[in-house]
C-alpha cells in the first residue's frame, strides 16, 4: 500500500446568510458589543491580481478533500469571530458555544478540546488512554500506523501499534480478541486501546451494530475505544443515523471529530464521553503545543457548520459525487472497484498507462494501493461536472493503446 501526503490547495468562500447572523450573537455575548464586519481585503491591484492567479491553477481535483476550500457557514462564523477583541485560551464565548454544539449534536454531555489537527487530536486522545508501556491495537492501513510518523507513540511516551489486516479496512471482534492478549508478561506491552476509524482508509463505514460488537469485545479484555472520525460526518450521512448511535451509546470512550476534511479551515474536535477520562487533558493538549491562544478561530467555524446541520448537507454532497463516480466507473470495464463505496472516495484499480495519461490530462490523485490502485476523494464542494468530465478523461485514455501519444 502506498499512501501519499496531500497537496494544498486554495480559494476563497462566499459570505452572508442566517448563519452570519447567529454567530454575530455569539459575540455580542462575549460583552464586547455587536461584532463589526471584518476588513475587507484591498480590490485591484498586484495583490488581487497575484491572488487570481493562483486560484486559477486550483480547479476541482481529486486529490483529498483537505484541498477544498472553506465552506461558507464556516467562513461566515470565522468573520464574525474575527470582529472585536475577545478572551484567549477557549475562556471566550465561541468556544464555550461550539462546545455546546457538540453536545446538542451527539445528545450528551461531554468534555471537548480543539486541537489544530488530525495527527495531535489521534495521538493525545491515545495518550490520554494508554500509559507508555501500554499497546493500541489497530488496522494495517489506519492513519495512526501509515501517516502519522509515529506520533502516538511519541505523545504517549512509547506506546506500541499492534497492527491487524481486515478487508476494507475494517476490523472485526474476532481479530480484536485474538490480538488482546499480553503473551509475555512485563516483557510485551499490554493492549490497552482500540483505535477505529470511520469511515475506513478504504473509504467504507462500521455500522453501529459493527461498532457496538468491537467495543464490547475491547470492554471486555480492558481496553478503552478511540475513533479516529476525520471523515465521520461521511459515516453518519451514509447511514443516516444519529452521530449518538456511532459513538457514546455503541461504547466509544473518545472521538476525534474531523472537520477540515469536510470544509473548515483547520482545527479537529477531540470528545471524550467518558468525561474522567478527560482528567489533565487540558495540560496535556497545552504541553504538546495545541492550546490556540486565539481558540475562537478553531471554534467558530465549528459553530457554523453545526448550528444548521451543513456539517451533514456538506459529508452528504461529497457522498453524492462519490457515488456518482463510481457509477460511471462500474461502467468502464478496465475499471475495478477494491472496496464499497460508503463515504465520500472511491477506490479503483485502473491500468497504469490510463493513470499516466490521466496526470498528462492535469488531473490529480495519489495511488493508494499498490502503483495501480488509486484514491479518488471527493469533497463538499466537487461539481458533478468534475466528476463527468474525470470519467470523460479516464474513458479517452482507455480508448487509446498503450504508449500512444495524447492528442494535443
Amino acid at each position: 500500500m502506498t499512501n501519499r501526503r496531500d497537496e494544498t490547495g486554495r480559494r476563497s468562500a462566499p459570505s452572508g446568510g442566517s448563519a452570519a447572523a447567529n454567530a454575530a450573537s455569539v459575540g455580542a455575548m462575549s460583552g464586547e458589543g455587536p461584532p463589526r464586519a471584518a476588513n475587507s481585503a484591498p480590490s485591484g491591484g498586484s495583490a488581487a491580481a497575484n491572488a487570481a492567479s493562483v486560484g486559477a491553477l486550483s480547479p476541482p481535483q481529486f486529490a483529498s478533500d483537505n484541498n477544498a476550500g472553506i465552506c461558507p457557514e464556516a467562513w461566515r462564523a470565522l468573520e464574525a469571530a474575527n470582529a472585536g477583541h475577545a478572551p484567549g485560551y477557549g475562556a471566550d464565548e465561541w468556544t464555550r458555544a461550539a462546545s455546546a454544539a457538540i453536545e446538542r449534536a451527539f445528545e450528551t454531555a461531554c468534555e471537548v478540546f480543539f486541537v489544530f489537527n488530525g495527527t495531535a487530536a489521534n495521538s493525545l486522545a491515545l495518550a490520554a488512554i494508554c500509559r507508555s508501556t501500554d499497546a493500541i491495537v489497530c488496522h494495517a492501513m489506519a492513519h495512526i500506523n501509515v501517516d502519522e510518523c509515529g506520533a502516538p507513540g511519541f505523545m504517549s511516551g512509547g506506546a506500541k501499534l499492534l497492527t491487524l489486516e481486515a478487508p476494507h479496512a475494517k476490523l472485526t471482534p474476532e481479530a480484536v480478541i485474538a490480538a488482546a492478549i499480553t503473551p509475555h508478561d512485563e516483557h510485551s506491552s499490554r493492549p490497552r486501546a482500540l483505535a477505529l476509524t470511520q469511515a475506513t482508509e478504504l473509504g467504507t463505514v462500521y455500522t453501529p451494530a459493527e461498532i457496538a460488537a468491537l467495543c464490547e469485545a475491547a470492554h471486555a479484555r480492558r481496553m478503552l475505544v478511540q475513533m479516529d472520525g476525520a471523515r465521520f460526518a461521511n459515516a453518519v450521512a451514509f447511514l443516516g443515523c444519529a452521530p449518538a448511535d456511532l459513538t457514546w451509546r455503541a461504547g466509544v470512550d473518545v472521538l476525534c471529530l474531523g472537520g477540515t476534511k469536510n470544509g473548515l479551515p483547520g482545527g479537529e474536535a477531540i470528545v471524550f464521553f467518558d468525561r474522567d477520562l478527560a482528567d489533565e487533558f487540558a495540560r496535556r493538549r497545552k504541553q504538546a503545543g495545541q492550546l490556540a491562544s486565539k481558540m475562537r478561530f478553531l471554534a467558530a467555524p465549528w459553530l457554523g457548520v453545526l448550528e444548521d446541520g451543513a456539517w451533514l448537507r456538506h459529508a452528504a454532497h461529497a457522498n453524492a459525487m462519490a457515488q456518482r463516480l463510481a457509477r460511471g466507473l462500474e461502467a468502464i470495464p478496465q475499471a475495478r472497484l477494491l472496496a464499497p463505496v460508503e463515504a465520500n472516495g472511491v477506490f479503483v484499480d485502473l491500468p497504469k498507462h490510463a493513470i499516466d495519461a490521466l496526470h498528462a490530462d492535469g488531473w490529480h490523485f495519489y495511488a493508494f494501493v499498490g502503483d495501480t490502485g488509486v484514491r479518488l476523494m471527493c469533497a463538499w464542494d466537487t461539481p458533478a461536472d468534475a466528476v463527468d468530465r474525470l470519467l470523460a478523461d479516464l474513458r479517452a485514455a482507455l480508448a487509446r493503446p498503450p504508449g500512444a501519444r495524447v492528442p494535443a
